[in-house]
């Protein structure tokens, strides 16, 4: 988005949220969004509908050319009015725009009849009904309500036109709005150019869908910050949201949110997937083809706003059939998602029933009667495929609590392995509480992934079958959690808020998908060649494999004798303890391991977690690799080997290694490998975690950042300070006295 259009929504932001603040005066803000929301809605449908509309009009009336299949020739009718006439029952067709996704809005819903009729003095005929008996406009509310009972119920051939929209719209008359702040509303929206907008006489390129989507976020995390407490329940902080989407990376699959809001992950999930496009080489609009969203939300209210966000972002959705406790009345009780994330109000007391006693989710301990947290995380897991990931926002108390079975929960989800990440936030994030953050990412699956097919595999622009990740390709972090503390960064916005950069954003997400894609070099012990001595029928079997390598092992060795990867010596099917590693360089304590399919059956995963876990006690780095990822990615892994075999080198160092094979070096920008950072992050085996007694706190982990070194000499330092103080002393004095002397003036001596 260019410096014009993002000044354009500053400006219109302001504009309509001033409109808008007007109705504070008369209305609770927990009820004026619903007022405002609802015309948004109905601007945007009208808008969108107009939009297709004159496209049409060109289509049926201008566009003459071959492959024009609407196109009405002039010369089959007798009269301008009479083609003029059938042109114009021809836009009236639904199906035109239901091709597009546009939804159908009858005449009376139009934006342009709102605006008209609310021109018009109360009792005035606005139209006629099915009878032809008189219509006569009532109020302001009422002819809103109109609009949006007509949008929900219309039907063509005893069939709705709208069915998603059905039971979602919201009313407005309940909330007694005079009539003269509505229609000044409505005038305000009105003077707004949706569908072609211009700043400064610039034209933007903004469609009216992006536009007001813009516009309905923006009032939502306003309405939110009007509303204090209340307004957490149904909006998450912005930069919270893409923070978890952009760690979580949903390219394609099903997406699932159980305590939704107004959908605001959904809604950033779109976002991601047209952040990411021109990088990841697809097409953006195909791609969100790919993307299943399903959501579930308590409150009626919430429901419905969540319904609108999706409909006013052409985003097509499952929110079951009504509002639902998802303890309770599970709208999706089959679904087995790829992501799920999830914003669940903290620390819930009020939640349990008698028909949870032994529900098939608590697989890892029932919850506590008292705090639903830990039932939230296994809710979630329950409705995670098995190879899902998913993320959380809970209380900080869950990262260390052991009261009412919370501790034995934790415990054996860190022991089946699940936990993947967890993030300690910055106080002051949130509208609703001030009670301190984490983020929890669990997966079900830390086995390594292979590299992502090529752009050249893949075809350019071409979407991404579903299942297939777009990421960089994961090791395997099985047996590991990493632990990110944020607490430092971010910034105040106001007296009052936090809030997170782009680049804490980014700094966060990074770390991360580094982590994921390459685990730290151990630091263990030096292994020491010839420390003891290697069984002769251990070297007899390693000469035997050798001499029947497959053609990804031949290839690979062909790339890593004679010191090619960065002047490094490696060895192949070299003997380490009981094991034959297929490839080892003692000078970087690293193992690389081809496996074939065998390797990916339930046994075979478990033979080879148990040998890495053996050679990796040995302070033995171990990378693995299938063999099609070899010959179909072979830059990418041997990219791989040398990042990982440089990233721990000085920078001295550095330089003298020569460039990876597409001409990188360590430490080049764009190229980030994880390495433990103290105070930020650290990466943990299960053993780490087991001595701090199953505690997930990133501060016990991290540890403290490295100090730098004040260079000021102390005697320089002391005077500097004394002198400072001094001028703070004579500055209060001086206050002091003017603060005396104005209180002296209206009568008060002090």
């Amino acid at each position: 988005m260019n410096t014009a259009e993002q000044e354009f929504l500053k400006a219109l932001d302001d504009k309509l949220w001033k409109a808008a603040d007007k109705l504070r005066n008369n209305l609770d803000a927990a009820n004026y969004k619903h007022v405002v929301l609802g015309l948004i809605f109905l601007k945007y449908v009208s808008d969108a509908f107009e939009e297709r509309q004159a496209e049409l009009r060109h289509l049926l009336t201008e566009d003459n050319s071959d492959d024009n299949i609407y196109y009405m020739p002039r010369e089959d009718y007798d009269s301008d009015e009479e083609y003029e006439e059938a042109a114009n029952a021809e836009l009236e067709l639904h199906e035109y725009y239901q091709e597009k996704n546009v939804f159908w809005v009858p005449v009376r819903s139009r934006w342009n009849t709102l605006k008209q009729a609310a021109a018009l003095p109360i009792g005035s005929v606005i139209w006629q009904d099915d009878n032809g008996n008189d219509v006569k406009l009532r109020s302001i509310s009422w002819l809103i309500d109109q609009a949006l009972e007509q949008i929900e119920n219309f039907k063509i051939d005893d069939k709705l036109v709208n069915p998603k929209l059905k039971g979602v719209l919201p009313r407005v008359s309940q909330y007694q709005v005079d009539n003269h702040n509505l229609t000044e509303l409505i005038n305000r929206f009105s003077d707004t150019s949706f569908s072609k907008p211009e700043y400064n006489g610039q034209k933007l390129d903004l469609h009216s869908k992006d536009i007001l989507g813009h516009v309905y976020e923006y009032f939502l995390g306003q309405f939110a910050l009007a509303e204090g407490k209340q307004g957490g329940q149904y909006y998450t902080p912005k930069s919270i949201v893409t923070l978890i989407v952009e760690m979580l990376a949903p390219y394609n699959g099903r997406v699932y949110d159980p305590a939704m809001g107004a959908g605001g992950f959904f809604v950033s999930n779109d976002k991601f997937i047209e952040a990411h496009a021109a990088e990841k080489h697809y097409d953006a609009n195909e791609q969100k083809k790919h993307i299943s969203v399903y959501g579930q939300e308590s409150n009626p209210t919430t429901w419905k706003l969540a319904a609108m966000n999706m409909a006013i972002r052409g985003i097509d959705f499952n929110f079951g059939k009504k509002n639902a406790d998802s303890f309770l009345d599970d709208q999706h009780p089959d679904l087995r998602a790829d992501y799920v994330m999830a914003n669940p109000p903290f620390n819930i007391k009020e939640w349990w029933h008698a028909r949870l006693e032994n529900d098939v989710r608590w697989k890892y301990g029932t919850p506590p009667k008292s705090n639903a947290n830990f039932g939230w995380i296994q809710h979630m897991l329950h409705h995670l495929n098995d190879q899902g990931s998913m993320a959380l926002l809970l209380a900080n108390g869950s990262m260390s609590s052991n009261t009412n079975n919370e501790g034995e929960i934790r415990k054996a989800l860190i022991e089946a392995d699940l936990v993947e990440c967890m993030v300690a936030l910055p106080g002051q994030l949130f509208t609703n509480t001030q009670i301190p953050a984490c983020i929890w990412f669990l997966t079900k699956n830390k086995r390594p992934h292979p590299q992502p097919l090529s752009q050249r595999e893949r075809g350019v622009k071409s979407p991404l079958p579903l299942g297939e990740d777009l990421g960089e390709g994961k090791t395997d972090r099985r047996g590991k959690t990493l632990f990110i503390d944020a607490r430092n960064l971010g910034y105040m916005k106001d007296r009052v808020l936090r809030d997170f950069t782009e680049q804490d954003i980014a700094k966060i997400a990074d770390t991360f998908h580094a982590w994921q894609s390459s685990s730290p070099l151990p630091q263990g012990e030096d292994l020491g060649e010839g420390k003891k001595p290697v069984p002769p029928k251990l070297i007899e079997f390693a000469r035997n494999l050798r001499k029947n390598q497959t053609d990804a092992e031949k290839l690979i060795w062909q790339l890593l004798r004679n010191r090619q990867i960065a002047n490094t010596k490696f060895r192949r099917q070299h003997p380490i303890g009981q094991y034959i590693a297929d490839f080892y360089c003692h000078e970087h304590k690293l193992v690389i391991e081809l496996d074939g399919s065998q390797h990916y059956s339930e046994q075979g995963l478990s033979r080879d977690q148990i040998r890495t876990n053996a050679i990796e006690k040995q302070g033995i780095k171990v990378l693995r690799f299938d063999n099609r990822q070899v010959l179909t990615e072979t830059e990418a892994v041997i990219e791989s080997i040398y990042f990982t075999l440089t990233q721990t080198l000085s920078q001295r160092e550095r330089a003298s290694i020569p460039p990876s094979p597409s001409g990188r070096r360590a430490g080049d920008e764009g190229v980030m490998m994880y390495k433990d950072t103290p105070g930020f992050c650290y990466s943990a085996s299960l053993n780490d975690i087991k001595k701090h007694d199953y505690v997930l706190t990133p501060g016990r982990y991290v540890g403290a950042a490295d100090q730098e070194e004040d260079s000021e000499p102390f005697a320089e330092k002391m005077a500097r300070l004394t002198a400072q103080l001094k001028e703070q002393f004579e500055e209060s004095d001086r206050l002091e006295g003017e603060i005396r002397k104005n209180l002296a003036v209206i009568g008060y001596d002090v």
